[in-house]
């Protein structure tokens, strides 16, 4: 009796291969040959799982933003004693991967990235993940700023995509050497700290 294949495992060891290759090589160095060898699987099994390489690698950027996503989510989820700007702090370190055991996913995360510039269907991908932050991280910005005290009016939309994009740019500049983990945490705490002081 011929042994079943259970086709979404397949595909997620598919995306782990392109993942651990895109960390070593970049983006241009995954090929369906070196996937394939990678999970230790036919050619025909890897293209049986996804028609072309673009498809393969949405389905893997989409693998590697679920897992910073569930950890990302975990991280909002507050006990009643966290506030909402606690929780919005470790929400954008999470998405700002500067801990050690991310690198390699901040690797890749920017490789994806720079490749999306080219590609509509990866930049579709990416544009769902980003929007889904958004909304999370600007519904906590306006919890922590209901104070009708506050003097300075913030728009948490605005605040939410600021705290995304400075996220990123910390994580570019993590990988280059230009700034530490250290000095990128204290860049990220010091724009919080300056949003909830009025």
């Amino acid at each position: 009796m011929p042994r079943q294949v259970d086709h979404a495992d397949r595909r997620r060891i598919v995306a782990e291969a392109v993942c651990e290759l895109a960390d070593e090589h970049g983006l241009e160095g995954v090929t369906l040959r070196d996937v394939a060898a990678r999970a230790q699987v036919s050619m025909g099994a890897v293209q049986r799982c996804f028609r072309t390489k673009e498809e393969m690698l949405v389905f893997a950027l989409g693998h590697i933003g679920e897992r910073i996503g569930s950890r990302v989510r975990a991280r909002l989820v507050r006990s009643p004693a966290q506030s909402a700007a606690t929780a919005l702090g470790h929400a954008a370190t999470e998405v700002a991967l500067l801990r050690e055991e991310h690198r390699a996913e901040a690797r890749v995360w920017l490789a994806f990235v720079a490749q999306a510039a080219v590609s509509e269907a990866l930049a579709g991908t990416l544009k769902a993940s980003y929007a889904a932050l958004e909304e999370s991280f600007a519904g906590l910005v306006a919890e922590a700023l209901e104070d009708p005290a506050r003097t300075v009016p913030v728009d948490p939309r605005r605040e939410a995509r600021t705290l995304l994009a400075l996220a990123d740019g910390l994580t570019a500049h993590v990988l280059i050497g230009h700034l530490t983990p250290r000095a990128a945490q204290d860049v990220l705490d010091a724009h919080l700290t300056a949003l909830f002081t009025d």
